[in-house]
């Protein structure tokens, strides 16, 4: 059957870990279906498989688990289209909110051309951008435990190591302290964490380097002041295609680097979703100014002005929405220049 406008069909997938609820709705807004089925491709094929010649789109949140019902359902070129919740909210005053309502207004919002729609990465370099985000678990387990060897020293009033020292230390430098075998077994343990949270680290961004390393991407972004190796895989990967921001602007948005606020008739009212951007991004240009304060004159000087006026978390959040910016122009084909930055 040929899909027209009066007789196409919009629907909504309100997906759980095991269990997808289906509703379609048609052009009067009319609910003409809704199922609970089991969370795999066969069942959601099997209850849309008498409309699938009028829908028009599918949609469905960008929960944790969606790769396998968008990617699934494009291998048989299925119209999915990915959503962003935090910009799909429902009406405030309604009284009961469910699954039903939930998958009824996903479809509600593809009929009235309102879907929100979020970026699909690319399937084949997704697996690659998630091993690195992997990485960062080990990472910050090192720094949880390396905090915990120093805490556990100074409990018993000994000088705690930096990183770099720790790094040295064997068994007999264990034994040295001279403390409880059990304080000992502690210490031992720790430091066997550290080492393996280093070397299951170095593992990923070893095998990720050699995907990332040869792309245009990558060795573009180490043109940014503060950003390395580590952070220009970051980047690169968490960025995906540059050309879906708009201006760098958007870019430093999506980032979490600009601030977020809700005013009205000149009076702050607020804060809006300060959360809504990439997680990853937000720490990858922090840890960027960070590193370019320190390193980089100019930016340093600037850090230093900006810091004393505004503090340290107001200059840090500034400078990494600068360098954001400086980013975004990067990847779109100029090569970096501080006027990038400070005009």
């Amino acid at each position: 059957m040929q899909t027209t406008k009066a007789n196409a069909l919009y629907a909504g997938a309100d997906l759980h870990g095991n269990n997808v609820f289906l509703s379609l709705c048609d052009q009067e807004g009319n609910t003409v279906f809704r199922k609970r089925v089991k969370a795999n491709l066969a069942a959601v094929n099997a209850a849309l498989d008498p409309f699938w010649d009028r829908i028009v789109a599918l949609g469905v949140e960008s929960t944790f688990n969606w790769y396998w019902f968008v990617d699934g359902l494009h291998e048989k070129d299925r119209n999915v289209k990915l959503g962003n919740p935090a910009k799909m909210e429902q009406y405030k005053g309604i009284k009961i909110t469910n699954d039903l309502t939930d998958a009824d207004w996903l479809a509600e919002q593809l009929r009235l051309g309102i879907f929100p729609e979020s970026y699909i990465y690319p399937k084949e370099t997704r697996p690659v951008r998630d091993a690195l985000r992997r990485r960062q678990l080990f990472v910050r387990r090192r720094t949880q435990v390396l905090l915990s060897f120093g805490g556990l020293l100074e409990r018993y009033g000994l000088d705690a190591p930096g990183a770099r020292k720790l790094e040295q230390w064997t068994l007999k430098d264990i034994q040295a302290t001279g403390l409880d075998e059990f304080v000992q077994l502690q210490l031992e343990t720790l430091l066997e964490a550290i080492r393996e949270s280093d070397r299951l680290a170095k593992k990923v961004e070893q095998q990720v380097l050699a995907v990332a390393k040869p792309t245009k991407q990558y060795r573009r972004a180490q043109q940014v002041p503060g950003i390395g190796v580590a952070l220009g895989m970051l980047v690169a990967l968490e960025s995906g295609d540059f050309s879906r921001f708009k201006s760098a602007g958007d870019y430093a948005s999506y980032c979490r680097a600009v601030k977020s606020e809700c005013s009205s008739n000149g009076k702050k009212k607020g804060k809006n979703n300060a959360k809504n951007g990439n997680r990853y991004l937000a720490w990858a240009f922090v840890e960027a100014a960070t590193y370019a304060a320190r390193f980089n004159p100019r930016i340093h000087a600037w850090y230093e002005r900006k810091k004393r006026t505004s503090g340290v978390p107001k200059a840090k959040k500034a400078l990494a929405c600068k360098l954001a910016k400086a980013m975004w122009h990067v990847m779109n084909g100029k090569d970096f220049d501080e006027k990038l930055m400070f005009g």
